[in-house]
């Protein structure tokens, strides 16, 4: 994959050509982005619940399932049937939104909980991609 780097500055009104600063990196967004690819999957952020940390719907999320989550990860987990990414409270148990909006959750023993991995990075979408929602249903 090759990449232009294009540094844009507020107030400008026009571009310089992309191609004065075209540079080839040799390096795919696969070997950019994703560390452990055997234990890698890619996921679509719902809800705003995470914006406070900067995922907002819609965003991919690239989980890591090899990670020990750590006291405050972002996670992806399954959570009495349903998936959520939410940060991670080990000490007290609980799953945290990232808006005051959202109360903490208690894991309880009855709680059917397991992590799906650890949230490494977020890609924001800034143009609707009609391939990628038909992939998403």
């Amino acid at each position: 994959m090759k990449v232009i780097p294009i540094y844009i500055e507020a107030g400008i009104s026009g571009f310089e050509s992309p191609a004065v600063e075209y540079k080839a990196l040799g390096l795919s967004l696969d070997q950019l982005l994703i560390r452990h690819p055997n234990a890698t999957f890619i996921g679509q952020a719902s809800g705003q619940s995470m914006q406070g940390i900067g995922i907002f719907d819609g965003d991919l999320l690239i989980v890591d399932r090899s990670l020990m989550a750590k006291n405050g990860d972002v996670i992806v987990a399954n959570f009495n049937g349903c998936f959520v990414c939410k940060l991670i409270d080990k000490p007290q148990a609980r799953l945290l939104s990232a808006s005051k909006n959202h109360a903490p959750v208690s894991i309880k023993a009855e709680d059917d909980f397991q992590l799906e991995g650890v949230v490494t990075r977020s890609i924001r979408l800034h143009h609707h991609a009609p391939e990628l929602t038909a992939c998403m249903h």
